[in-house]
């Protein structure tokens, strides 16, 4: 694949609406960090939501003109939407939207969100087999746990005007890169074991190719890569940012790793490894990595690593 161009911006600025931590009283506030309680001007009594889920808004600013869009919902019909609300956010700002992946826990707050930045027909950029269903995790033989269906007919209801693309596609003018389906080459990151979906009746194992991230490139820092859960692996998803975009340098890299539980623990030293060779100058693991993965990362890269928390607003400068 030839490079995809992708301009080099002087800011970004992540404010995550939702995050599966949130810790009202930390006060590690400074250039790069925003907590909660900062953002709610100090205000007694009012607090965030931490869910199982991820939503954040991306703010990129180039030649003193900054751009908005929101990647990803969270998982409940109101949890992301309560936070924009607690922390005074203009949701107007919105001028696009991306999907990681057609999993719950992110496409759970669409109208509620929507509603909120008030526009017709904003676009909402996926990968077309985000909409795959059945789709299921199967604990046994005879146990499975359905993933709730997300719907071609839902996105029509919200409004919303619909870009499918398995290829990566260009956002906000250029400042931001939607990945489309990332190329796996790792031997150790294989997936979701037990992701399961039926088509034309028949069972099959589900590689979740939906999976995406977004990237940015801070003006003479490098990349800056965010992931909804990374089942395609993080490293994959940085290394092919790094190979679409012909950048080797990486600033950033945030979002769900999906390394929490039994069946990805064994391999958060590999990953843990690998991302120490990508060397970015910051990690921050959200939503799905795990407790254990976000405590090896902070001990292996205690200066690299940086806690997230539902409602942090992190701003990276060139």
């Amino acid at each position: 694949m030839a490079s995809i161009g992708l301009k080099e911006v002087d800011r970004v600025e992540i404010l995550t609406l939702q995050d599966n931590y949130i810790d009202i009283t930390a006060t590690d506030n400074g250039e790069i960090i925003s907590r909660a309680r900062n953002l709610l001007r100090g205000t007694i009594g009012k607090s965030v939501r931490a869910e199982h889920g991820f939503s954040a808004i991306v703010k990129t600013t180039r030649d003193g003109k900054t751009k908005t869009m929101l990647f990803d919902f969270g998982i409940s019909e109101d949890g992301a939407a309560h936070n924009a609300r607690m922390l005074d956010v203009d949701m107007r700002e919105i001028e696009v939207m991306a999907l990681s992946h057609g999993h719950y826990d992110h496409f759970g707050g669409l109208e509620s969100l929507v509603k909120m930045i008030g526009k017709k027909e904003i676009k909402l950029v996926v990968h077309p087999y985000l909409f795959k269903y059945p789709r299921y995790i199967k604990i046994s033989d005879d146990l499975k746990a359905d993933i709730p269906e997300f719907t071609r007919e839902r996105v029509a209801r919200a409004g919303v005007k619909l870009v499918e693309t398995k290829r990566p596609y260009s956002l906000l003018d250029g400042n931001v890169l939607f990945l489309g389906e990332i190329v796996r080459k790792t031997a150790f990151e294989k997936g979701m074991p037990n992701a399961y979906f039926m088509e034309n009746g028949i069972e099959k194992w589900d590689p979740i190719e939906d999976d995406t991230s977004i990237v940015m490139n801070l003006r003479g820092k490098g990349l800056v890569v965010l992931s909804g859960c990374a089942h395609s692996g993080i490293v994959n998803s940085v290394n092919y940012a790094k190979s679409i975009t012909e950048i080797n340098k990486v600033h950033v890299v945030m979002g769900g790793f999906h390394l929490g539980g039994s069946l990805f623990e064994p391999i958060i030293g590999q990953t843990v490894e690998e991302l120490k060779k990508i060397n970015p100058v910051y990690v921050i693991p959200c939503h799905c990595t795990g407790r254990k993965a976000s405590v090896c990362i902070e001990n292996q890269m205690p200066d690299q690593f940086i806690l997230n928390m539902s409602g942090t607003r992190l701003t990276f400068d060139a």
